[in-house]
């Protein structure tokens, strides 16, 4: 049974962690299948959304801690080789998620614990069940946000919040993560994967390379001044008004009909 499994239907890819003995806690295996599989969607045309979700009660529970324990008492790795492992596999999703074009959404179907957390985090938009929770958790275990957390976490929920859940690794349950805009929707358990696809399919149906476009120039001005900001979108613009989807969109309008867009 893989640690991953990916599947493709509607032009949105569904990728489940798959360790459910294990609350879907990360293994090396698993975070190699995910990065391959976010290139892979990444390049694949018939890819309009990428969809992440946890198989059984958890969306995932962090890195296997049971392994770590089992390596130290075989070997003491030096500071560099701890360094070096940080960056060669448990990075290798958040490299994979920066180089990823179109949109992300992580359907969270139970807790989301350190590195599970994080891992919510990198997506784009985060869609709850009422069981969800989240912890950034590494400081119960004597640890640093070894995935992103200090990064991403500030950007969704303020400063002095994202330093409170950090210094503490206290849970927060989906209406708390609802409320302080680090989720944008909680749904019933039993409803969660088909709320979520409906929202994966609306967003895949839209033009492909203006979809794309928004998100860079959403990222992109995150980090820039507002004059370069514009001074981008002018030249994505101009690409944008070639598309033969833009003028598909517009006879649609004219039409008054939904348009059908073909990525051209």
């Amino acid at each position: 049974m893989a640690d991953l499994e990916v599947q493709l239907t509607e032009r949105v890819m569904v990728a489940r962690l798959n360790r459910p003995e294990k609350k879907n806690a990360q293994s090396e295996a698993m975070l190699d299948l995910l990065a391959q599989a976010l290139r892979d969607a990444n390049e694949n045309p018939e890819v309009g959304c990428f969809v992440l979700t946890g198989t059984g009660d958890a969306f995932c529970s962090g890195g296997d801690l049971g392994r770590r324990a089992q390596e130290q008492e075989h070997v003491d790795p030096t500071p560099l080789e701890r360094k070096l492992r940080l960056q060669q596999v448990s990075h290798k999703v958040a490299k994979a998620v920066e180089q990823f074009e179109k949109p992300l959404i992580a359907a969270v179907n139970g807790p989301a614990v350190g590195a599970g957390m994080d891992m919510a985090l990198m997506c784009d938009i985060r869609v709850a069940s009422r069981s969800a929770r989240f912890s950034e958790g590494y400081i119960r275990v004597g640890l640093l946000p070894g995935n992103g957390g200090c990064y991403f976490l500030p950007r969704l929920v303020g400063l002095s919040r994202a330093l409170e859940l950090l210094w503490t690794g206290d849970f927060v349950s989906a209406e708390e993560a609802l409320q302080m805009g680090l989720v944008s929707h909680v749904h019933p358990d039993e409803e969660l994967m088909e709320r979520t696809l409906e929202l994966a399919r609306r967003i895949a149906k839209g033009p492909p390379v203006q979809v794309r476009d928004i998100k860079k120039l959403t990222y992109q001005g995150l980090r820039t001044d507002l004059a370069t900001a514009l001074d981008s979108v002018s030249a994505h613009m101009a690409v944008a008004q070639s598309t033969e989807d833009y003028k598909e969109a517009i006879r649609a309008f004219k039409e008054k009909r939904a348009p059908v867009f073909k990525g051209k």
